[in-house]
């Protein structure tokens, strides 16, 4: 085989290559659609990615999300049912705003009890010192013989 040749079929292997793992941009019947698309894909958590929106993942899997959920808004769901979907599928962790409901007060409550212990342990800290600090004091104020 002549090497011109080979740099060919490397050529179109490279390119058929590219262009599959290229992924076709998402086409919109109209600019509320597209707005209503970014919207959702900002709230939405990746499933894969765990710390990523949809907008932001380069999973397969969210590639394939943002396609459902592009199909979805063009056959007239709305943002709730899509998100409902979705949270019946892969469970509330793919919203970055989870409701507040049994399962997740913990999450909701978590920062107030750490801020509020925070608080109690820097009250009781300042109190012990300056008691300490006092009884300093009411030794040194003694006459000494």
């Amino acid at each position: 085989m002549k090497p011109l040749s080979r740099f060919k079929i490397l050529m179109l292997i490279f390119f058929v290559v590219v262009a599959a793992a290229a992924e076709e941009p998402l086409v919109f019947e109209n600019q509320q659609q597209q707005d209503r698309f970014d919207k959702l894909t900002q709230e939405l958590r990746c499933p894969v990615c765990q710390n990523q929106n949809l907008a932001d993942s380069d999973a397969p899997l969210a590639h394939e999300l943002r396609r459902e959920i592009r199909e979805m808004l063009q056959s007239g769901q709305s943002n709730d049912q899509i998100k409902q979907f979705l949270v019946d599928r892969y469970g509330d962790f793919v919203l970055y705003r989870p409701p507040v409901q049994n399962n997740t007060y913990l999450l909701w409550l978590a920062p107030l009890v750490l801020l509020l212990s925070g608080a109690l342990v820097l009250l009781v800290s300042i109190k012990k010192r300056a008691t300490l600090l006092g009884d300093d004091e009411d030794t040194d104020d003694r006459p000494t013989d």
